[in-house]
């Protein structure tokens, strides 16, 4: 094969590579699920059947789950996600969204999101908010009631209630399935070798295992 060639099939792989990293478009105006279809899974997406579109209603573009906060963790805060599965009418349409509040001084723990985009805006109360960059590169500030913030896909961010009353979030994802890994839990609630951590972190075994038990309860360290 000539360089050229070679080089155009390079490209050619990438852009196969970018596209389907990001949900697929639609080619349909909507995809209501049919629950009793099942769920078709590949080993890049997970589809879920349409029913017929005559079969839609109103109610399967309307959600009413988020009129009130979820329970919420030691962590101060309360999630309810939203997703295809719970909200037939977002299905297919490379879209998803959580609502979040923070007690005082509650925390959303630093984390991200390996397939979406997030948009988040604060819908009452003031929120540490922030991201930081490949280079290490922090972006935070306060941000108050009807302000936004963008953390760009991949990149770890976190929130803090900084204000004297309860704050509620609103984040939209622009991936239906934008995945979550929470930084501690990723790291100690795993099977990474402690040996390794100890090395990484610089710290003792015993204190690998406090950590070890606070982000994965179900692991037990004599």
């Amino acid at each position: 094969m000539s360089p050229r060639l070679t080089l155009l099939f390079v490209i050619f792989c990438l852009l196969c590579a970018m596209t389907l990293a990001s949900d697929p478009d639609p080619v349909q105006d909507y995809c209501i699920p049919n629950p009793k279809l099942g769920v078709i899974k590949t080993p890049l997406h997970t589809f879920l059947p349409c029913k017929n579109s005559s079969e839609a209603t109103t109610d399967d573009f309307v959600f009413s789950g988020m009129k009130v906060a979820g329970n919420f963790t030691d962590t101060g805060l309360a999630a309810i996600s939203v997703n295809p599965t719970i909200f037939p009418g977002i299905n297919t349409l490379g879209m998803s969204f959580v609502r979040a509040d923070l007690n005082v001084g509650g925390i959303n723990p630093p984390h991200f999101h390996p397939r979406a985009t997030e948009i988040s805006h604060i819908v009452q109360g003031s929120v540490y908010s922030g991201f930081v960059d490949s280079t290490n590169r922090v972006f935070a500030r306060v941000i108050e009631q009807g302000e936004v913030m963008v953390f760009p896909r991949g990149l770890v961010h976190f929130q803090m209630n900084v204000g004297k009353k309860p704050a509620t979030i609103f984040g939209s994802f622009n991936s239906q399935n934008p995945g979550m890994q929470k930084i501690p839990s990723a790291i100690f609630g795993s099977g990474i070798n402690d040996e390794l951590l100890e090395k990484a972190f610089g710290l003792s075994s015993k204190q690998i295992g406090t950590m070890r038990r606070r982000f994965d309860p179900k692991r037990v360290r004599l």
